[in-house]
């Protein structure tokens, strides 16, 4: 025989289912580090992807990455002669892309370069999250690509900016880029913050640039090819 809950009962115990969702109760000082599984249907993409032929030339990411090749095919087409892989996946967090690369994408491969941007949504879907442990994950993940790819050089960007400019996001990503950007070493890792070529003269992310304020138009990626291929052209040579 059951009883009904009391009213009080059942609002707590849905509090807590959504908190346990939301996976806020959860989030600690290891989660950015700690790998974990999320997108196996991507993985296999990216496996395929190998099989497939060389990767002279290796993004890794999240959907800001992933959406390059879909959103402006004319300027990914640039890197066209690099043998260029994009491993971002939407939605992803520094832990899940540790998961990945430490099982088997990174594998049976020998890019000459690695393009490494991630932790926006450690930031975005964790309002406890802690520049710091962002940071702790991004890391994590090159230290990860060099061991795994130790010829490679890896071209670390910092997080592009998101939301308006006076909000505790935008301050977020200032504060997680003022950490990784010491992750440079001069020969294996070079970092390059190229945020402010996405802004306008107020400090501002224009509509056309990118209009939910997170991820590139087709004029964003532009930007974004712009401002890095000086950079990262003597990369792959």
């Amino acid at each position: 025989m059951s009883f009904p809950l009391p009213a009080a009962a059942v609002l707590a115990l849905l509090l807590l289912a959504g908190s346990a969702m939301s996976g806020e109760a959860k989030r600690t000082e290891d989660s950015a580090i700690t790998p974990t599984k999320a997108n196996d249907n991507r993985q296999q993409q990216f496996l395929t992807r190998i099989k497939q032929g060389p990767v002279g030339l290796l993004f890794i990411g999240d959907s800001i990455t992933d959406f390059w090749p879909g959103r402006a095919k004319d300027t990914w087409a640039k890197f066209a002669a690099y043998q260029p892989a994009d491993f971002g996946i939407s939605g992803e967090r520094t832990e899940n892309t540790l998961w990945h690369i430490n099982n088997g994408v990174l594998d049976g491969i020998d890019p000459k370069a690695v393009v490494i941007m991630i932790g926006t949504n450690n930031i975005g879907h964790f309002t406890t999250e802690e520049p710091a442990w962002a940071a702790a994950g991004v890391k994590k993940v090159v230290e990860t690509v060099r061991s795994k790819l130790p010829k490679a050089k890896i071209l670390l960007l910092g997080v592009f900016p998101r939301d308006v400019k006076a909000s505790p996001m935008r301050a977020k990503v200032d504060a997680i880029n003022d950490i990784i950007k010491t992750y440079a070493d001069g020969t294996q890792v070079q970092y390059l913050d190229i945020g402010p070529k996405f802004l306008d003269a107020d400090g501002e992310l224009p509509k056309d640039v990118m209009p939910d304020k997170l991820h590139p138009t087709a004029k964003g990626y532009q930007i974004w090819y712009d401002a890095m291929w000086p950079t990262l052209e003597p990369l792959l040579k």
